[in-house]
């Protein structure tokens, strides 16, 4: 190693002024072993340059060369990877991280410690060394710390020897030997000779020396009388300073004296400064005037002037009581007098407040005069704005009070919540039993007008009141009823029915009264109840100074409805989540509503179960309505009291509407036909149609048209199922007129009402219809024309089995004679006859209130035609040049299809 260090010196180094100080032979960590030099070095000339120097031996021959070059002052930690085990890895941080693998653990520990050392010296950088021993951290001495850089050229070349073995000469130093060595030219040849010849000169300039120190011994001794002269002196003048001190030390005492009485006058006025920012501290912040400590324990608390000085004397009372004390302050009597004097106060005038509340609460409970009896004619509940306007000028107080005595605020609260409670139950009774009385008298008075009918109209709508009364629930509108009790009745209308029909029209006129009146007045009922429940809310968070997070969500069609296991909806509310994390006052918020208001949602329960007995399709107008106020409420504040009460009565109304909706269903089902009788439009089918007409009345613009849908795919599909299975029961009306004529009367109320949601169901009622139509007219027209059909069925079936249509004739059942004599059967006169009888039969078949008639008859003049065409098609394929014809035309039969339809 150490002849590679002097090659490198000599190759490398030494070209640059630079001195080689350290040097460890590395290669790269992880990476294929390539081996290189890592070298410290400083350049010779000031000021001193400290370098790391990576040199790696060239490619291309024996020798050596820089690859990279790094200031030490640039070097900001060394990583030596382990301090207490040998681990020849370590890591310098330059501008990146260089790992390296030296080629042993001594080398590596030499270089760090030559890195260590040099940075003490030239750079005095704060460079961190981790992992590395404390041995090799050195530190340098002291002398050589103290010595200024200038000056210590020696020193660091002593330490430089200390570094390394090798000292090379400096360029001076060369040239001050070669030029000895020209003077004498055998120095090279004769060492011993040059080396004698040095001894003598040195022995010369000792000689000169010693003389010239001689020669100046009489300057040695004029320089030793100065001396003593001088000494004298100085020991004059250390006698005179020695007086001096002796004067100027009764003067330093005495200023010390002084000194010292200033600093404890300055110490005092300090003392007294803080002392009387502590009195005025007290002063200012624990200091109620006379007027307020008046108001406090006298004050007027009925006049707005005594309530506004109560207010801001409870306000300054509550800061003297609030205000931080410093320490120490709490053991002062005065303070503590002060303290004694608040508490009285504070305790004194929240008694005042308390009991002046509590009157004002009972007073208002017991009174007499804001009761509905005075309002029966209008349906309306008492305004409450008097009394909270005049509460909330103690609002104020009201949150001193919750600031300074818990106990006695929450009394008065729940002292309040007790007498309003009875107040509004009292007045939210009478509003409802008005409520109730209106809607009860809407069914009497349409009852009163069913007297005026026949005997057997009346009999019948007292069946219809019994139905109510037994029940307590009807399951269909009068008019439903009634067309239920009619079907069973004649197709030939007498005259007894015909008054029936007009009482129909009648009670069906009257339920839509009815029910509008209805409708008005549940609407009148939210009307009235929502602002009453949304100014109290207000007024309690507002007084009793309860926090309220308004947040308005965006507007939803209408809380979620979910159909639980058992069927039953249950009411998702909105925001859930936020719900669980109200704070304790919107749950105090929430829970003195329940209780003031603890009657509503009991009323209204009732209310609504008393509407859909008095008629099951008012639950139609009191989902929409109540829907509505939720939609409008949560919009409102979704946590309210009244969001959450019409939730879940919502929940009751929905309930309602799906039991009306099955009880229609069950009707469809429980429908039976008469035997003797014709069919006809089915009375279910009717009641679909009334359902969706005021359906479509009640429902329009409404929130919640989503369940208005799915109870129209129930009723339709009901429907559906339901008129085929009458037409299948069904003996005396055909299957397919049954089907035909109610299909059609489904298909055009759909088309007129234009329910979007139906339209599959629509296109379906058409093809059912237009499918049975087909039925009914090709299984009706095989009858007048009997023989010629079977003939010609013969025909096919020959020409089917292969036998050529030419050859047809040739056979005996089907020659041309048998031909002839069939359509001789078949004359225009017969053949008139056997339309008009089936003219005839397809009108008993049909009822008159659909009046397909015309369009039957028309669909079987079409068909008869295209058969006449098939027929005289057959002739003429089958018996070609025969000359056998009908013994009628096609103008003959239009004819007959259009005298027939003008006779009847």
């Amino acid at each position: 190693m150490t002849a590679i260090k002097h090659a490198l010196q000599r190759d490398i180094f030494t070209p640059n002024d630079e001195r080689l100080l350290g040097i460890v032979n590395v290669c790269k960590a992880g990476k294929k072993k390539k081996n290189c030099f890592l070298c410290a070095t400083v350049t010779t000339e000031r000021p001193v340059q400290v370098k790391v120097v990576k040199v790696k031996k060239s490619d291309k021959g024996d020798f050596y060369k820089r690859q990279q070059t790094w200031e030490l002052r640039d070097l900001t930690e060394v990583d030596a990877k382990d301090a207490s085990k040998e681990n020849p890895e370590f890591d310098l941080h330059f501008e990146k991280v260089y790992r390296w693998l030296a080629s042993s653990t001594a080398e590596k520990n030499s270089f760090i410690s030559c890195i260590w050392k040099l940075n003490q010296r030239y750079l005095r950088k704060k460079v961190e060394f981790v992992n590395v021993s404390s041995q090799l951290l050195e530190e340098l001495p002291k002398a050589e710390e103290s010595v200024p850089s200038g000056e210590s050229q020696s020193v660091a070349g002593g330490d430089e020897d200390a570094l390394d073995e090798y000292q090379e000469l400096s360029t001076r130093e060369e040239q001050d030997i070669e030029g000895m060595m020209e003077m004498c030219e055998y120095a090279i040849s004769n060492a011993e000779a040059f080396a004698e010849k040095l001894f003598k000169e040195l022995q010369v300039l000792d000689g000169a020396n010693i003389q010239s120190i001689m020669a100046s011994e009489k300057q040695v001794n004029i320089l030793m009388q100065l001396l003593d002269e001088a000494l004298g002196e100085v020991d004059t003048i250390e006698g005179k300073l020695s007086s001096y001190e002796e004067m100027l030390q009764s003067v330093k005492e005495q200023m010390d004296q002084i000194s010292q009485s200033n600093r404890l006058i300055q110490i005092s006025n300090t003392n007294n400064g803080k002392l009387l920012d502590e009195i005025q501290f007290l002063v200012n912040y624990m200091d109620l005037s006379k007027g307020h400590i008046r108001a406090l324990q006298e004050g007027d608390l009925t006049s707005p002037k005594g309530i506004e000085a109560c207010i801001n004397a409870s306000e300054a009372l509550l800061q003297c009581m609030n205000v931080a004390l410093r320490p120490g302050h709490d053991k002062l009597m005065a303070v503590k007098q002060q303290q004694l004097l608040f508490a009285e106060l504070r305790d004194t005038f929240a008694r005042r407040l308390t009991n002046h509340l509590n009157n004002v609460f009972v007073h208002q409970g017991h009174d007499q005069s804001s009761t509905l009896s005075q309002h029966t004619a209008e349906l309306t509940l008492p305004k409450h704005s008097p009394l909270h306007r005049d509460l909330l000028r103690y609002a104020k107080l009201m949150e001193w009070l919750k600031n300074t005595h818990r106990e006695k605020y929450e009394g008065l609260s729940r002292t309040y919540v007790d007498y309003m409670s009875r107040l509004y139950e009292r007045e939210i009774k009478d509003f409802f039993e008005v409520a109730k009385i209106k809607m009860a008298g809407t069914s009497k008075e349409a009852k009163g007008k069913f007297a005026t009918l026949p005997r057997k109209e009346s009999a019948l709508k007292q069946e219809t009141e019994s139905l109510h009364g037994s029940s307590g629930k009807l399951t269909g509108s009068t008019s439903s009823l009634n067309k239920l009790t009619v079907q069973g009745s004649n197709s030939r209308r007498s005259q007894s029915s015909s008054l029936l029909d007009m009482g129909n029209m009648s009670a069906s006129d009257l339920d839509v009264a009815d029910r509008t009146k209805f409708d008005k007045i549940f609407e009148q009922v939210l009307s009235e109840l929502e602002p009453l429940c949304l100014a109290e809310q207000d007024f309690i968070s507002k007084f009793f100074k309860l926090q309220q997070h308004q947040t308005v969500i965006p507007p939803l069609a209408q809380p979620e409805m979910e159909e639980s296991d058992g069927g039953t909806p249950s009411r998702i509310p909105p925001q859930a989540e936020h719900r669980h994390s109200l704070s304790s006052e919107k749950d105090m918020v929430r829970l003195m509503m329940n209780k003031i208001f603890q009657s509503i949602e009991t009323e209204l329960n009732s209310l609504i179960a008393l509407g859909d007995k008095i008629d099951s399709f008012h639950s139609l107008y009191m989902l929409v309505k109540m829907s509505h106020h939720v939609w409008t409420a949560e919009n409102v504040d979704p946590a309210s009291y009244l969001s959450t009460t019409l939730g879940n009565v919502l929940v009751t109304v929905k309930r309602n509407f799906d039991k009306c909706i099955s009880g229609q269903i069950r009707q469809m089902e429980e429908v039976k036909i008469s035997k003797k009788s014709k069919v006809g439009i089915l009375s279910f089918v009717t009641v679909f149609e009334e359902f969706a007409e005021l359906a479509e009345t009640i429902f329009r613009n409404a929130e919640r048209r989503g369940d208005l849908d799915k109870a129209y795919v129930k009723l339709i599909r009901a429907v559906f199922m339901n008129v085929e299975k009458v037409a299948s029961e069904s003996q005396k009306t055909p299957r397919d007129v049954v089907m035909m004529e109610n299909f059609h009367h489904i298909f055009s109320t759909l088309s007129r009402l234009k329910i979007s949601c139906l339209d599959a169901e629509r296109r379906e009622a058409k093809h059912k219809y237009t499918d049975h139509l087909q039925s009914y007219v090709i299984n009706s027209l095989g009858q007048p024309l009997e023989k010629l059909n079977h003939f010609f069925e013969g025909v096919e079936a020959r020409v089917a089995q292969g036998v050529r249509e030419e050859e047809v004739s040739y056979q005996l059942a089907f020659n041309k004679q048998e031909l002839r004599k069939v359509i001789k059967e078949y004359p225009g006169k017969e053949v008139k006859k056997g339309l008009d009888n089936l003219y005839k039969k397809v009108d008993k078949h049909l009822c008159e209130e659909e009046s397909l008639l015309q369009v039957v008859w028309h669909s079987m003049q079409d068909e008869f035609i295209r058969q006449y065409k098939h027929f005289e098609d057959l002739i003429g394929r089958c018996y070609p040049g025969s000359g056998i014809t009908m013994e009628f035309t096609i103008q003959d039969m239009l004819e007959y299809f259009s005298s027939i339809a003008q006779s009847h």
